[in-house]
């Protein structure tokens, strides 16, 4: 007796086919995948340990790119210089919007001091709700869940957020701010 007559006589005899036919009778399709029977719900061994390695090795790999990504990733995107402001344009403790590169996420630019700037992306890296500079505190306010990141660094300080904002490298030239790159954010 092979392996699937003995397999339809052990079926025949726990249940019956939806249409009532005999197990021999049942299409091949049937037999290989049982919709009602008591073996639809078995799994051989040698299918459950498969199936743990290669999702197991999976994630082995998946970890390992990541790992890679963080040692040897590029940290900082260079861009064409893009004139974003004038000095006289931002006052010390203001802040000022703008797209660098073109089409991208809206930015910061904050002064603060006599030619200090700092510029990160405006989006907070929790849920993307903008930022908002408190430049007296020395912080950068995400009101959308209390939020708060360093003005100096972009690291986050306090509440939901866990990775930096995204820092605009910046330059000044002849009573002008460039932004020259971006800086992906840290962990």
């Amino acid at each position: 007796m092979s392996q699937d007559e003995s397999r339809s006589a052990v079926i025949g005899t726990l249940s019956v086919p939806p249409d009532r036919s005999a197990p021999e009778d049942q299409p091949r399709w049937r037999r290989d995948f049982p919709i009602d029977w008591p073996e639809d719900d078995y799994v051989a061994r040698r299918d459950l340990v498969k199936f743990i390695v290669l999702t197991s090795g999976a994630f082995v790999v998946g970890q390992v790119w990541i790992a890679l990504k963080g040692l040897f990733g590029q940290r900082t995107t260079a861009f064409e210089p893009l004139p974003i402001a004038s000095i006289e344009e931002v006052e010390i403790g203001q802040a000022k919007t703008f797209e660098y590169p073109e089409g991208s996420t809206p930015r910061l630019l904050v002064r603060t001091g006599d030619k200090s700037f700092v510029a990160y992306d405006q989006q907070c890296t929790h849920l993307q709700c903008p930022v908002v500079p408190a430049v007296a505190e020395g912080k950068l306010h995400c009101p959308c869940h209390n939020g708060w990141f360093d003005l100096a660094t972009g690291r986050p300080l306090a509440g939901p957020p866990r990775r930096a904002l995204p820092r605009v490298s910046l330059q000044v030239v002849d009573e002008t701010v460039y932004a020259t790159g971006v800086e992906a954010s840290g962990s």
